[in-house]
């Protein structure tokens, strides 16, 4: 019995650390120090001896790579080489943006739908709404799929569409970011965020669809969800 205990515990932290990163050669070690600490220390020795070397094996790696192996919604890196993904500062620092209604449709959408989110979730509910533009289940323009269902009830797929509130924009530092963003991505920035998704949700409500979709990503507030074709 404590012959498959210490071969679980070994294989569980075998595992971890593989997904950490951890050499082979360390591999190897810890599946060696954990045949001879059996037999030397009992239970309790071995445990401490796994928490250490579960520590050292995590100690080396970034805290993006971390979050990364916690949890399979982390958002996905982005390319750091990609010169049309802006961070915040730079995009304030840019002339007022401008567009045609097209443009303007999506700046709205990510206006009254993520402009209280991390710069990341703002990309990511653009993603949202092009990669419908892009589905077959969907208008072809970006003012049809926001619009779409608006004015029927129960039919709107953006809440602030059929809200009853006015559509005032307050916020003009955020409008102006958001039409940045909104110019990037029309103008063909990545889509790298939530792998293809074409759903979102904010992380107080529990539509019917979150449990028939595949979930691609968590920011912020919102998951992210991807319709099958």
């Amino acid at each position: 019995m404590m012959d498959r205990l210490w071969a679980a515990l070994g294989a569980g932290l075998i595992a971890l650390c593989a997904g950490a990163g951890a050499s082979a050669q360390n591999i190897s070690e810890l599946d060696v120090t954990l045949s001879t600490s059996a037999s030397a220390s009992g239970l309790s020795g071995v445990l401490d001896q796994l928490m250490g070397m579960e520590a050292a094996s995590l100690s080396g790696l970034s805290e993006r790579r971390i979050r990364r192996i916690a949890s399979p919604f982390a958002p996905a890196a982005r390319n750091a080489d990609d010169p049309r993904i802006l961070s915040g500062a730079a995009l304030d620092a840019l002339n007022p943006p401008r567009g045609n209604a097209q443009w303007r449709c999506l700046t709205e959408a990510l206006y009254f739908e993520a402009r209280g989110e991390p710069i990341e979730g703002q990309y990511a509910v653009a993603e949202v709404i092009l990669n419908r533009v892009d589905h077959a289940n969907y208008p072809d323009t970006i003012c049809g799929v926001i619009n779409q269902g608006t004015g029927r009830q129960f039919a709107c797929q953006f809440t602030y569409t059929c809200d009853g509130r006015p559509e005032e924009i307050a916020d003009t530092g955020a409008w102006h970011r958001l039409g940045h963003i909104a110019r990037i991505m029309m103008d063909g920035g990545p889509r790298d965020l939530t792998a293809g998704a074409t759903h979102y949700h904010a992380d107080w409500v529990s539509p019917n669809w979150s449990r028939i979709y595949p979930r691609t990503a968590s920011i912020g507030i919102h998951a992210f969800y991807r319709q099958q074709y």
